[in-house]
């Protein structure tokens, strides 16, 4: 499988310690970066990035994943799902990285570095990899009102009012 990586600089020495487990684990890794230590790097970029490079390789029929961390990483997990297709959710423990994949077919995942040990997240990472959507028909009917919102800024007799008009509203893909 092919996994996409980025951070800041709080989890650039976790990303070193990624990228050599997920290769020995036998994925092919991208690493949107950093790739040296700023104290004051921005990480929006190198995560929407990282979120890119998982909606085209879906896109195009490739098995992908993200993983995108911080200090918190959560302005990781909001950067990412800036990106049309793309479900990021913060992940802080086994159970929470699971259900991710299982109940909301997530295609990345965020990290706080400073919230885990590498250990820890690690194995959060690895439960993510390994856990399959369920498929189950509420979650992919919850899925596709997500992906149905960002696309048309409505869900369809969900009581959402699209003519509003708001500038919040979802753009059109």
């Amino acid at each position: 499988m092919r996994i996409h990586i980025a951070t800041d600089h709080a989890g650039l020495d976790f990303s070193n310690h990624l990228r050599a487990h997920l290769t020995a684990a036998g994925h092919e890794i991208v690493d949107h970066g950093p790739r040296e230590y700023d104290a004051l790097d921005d990480y929006p970029a190198f995560c929407v990035n990282a979120a890119l490079g998982v909606a085209d390789d879906q896109d195009a029929g490739l098995e992908a994943l993200g993983v995108v961390f911080g200090g918190s990483g959560n302005g990781e997990q909001i950067a990412a799902n800036k990106v049309v297709g793309i479900r990021a959710a913060l992940v802080w423990n086994l159970s929470t990285a699971k259900l991710a994949r299982e109940h909301n077919d997530a295609n990345v995942i965020s990290i706080g570095a400073r919230e885990h040990t590498i250990e820890d997240a690690t194995s959060f990472i690895d439960a993510f990899i390994a856990e399959p959507f369920s498929g189950d028909e509420r979650h992919a009917r919850r899925i596709a009102q997500i992906a149905e919102y960002e696309t048309t800024g409505d869900i369809a007799g969900k009581g959402v009012d699209a003519s509003a008009g708001s500038p919040r509203r979802a753009h059109d893909g």
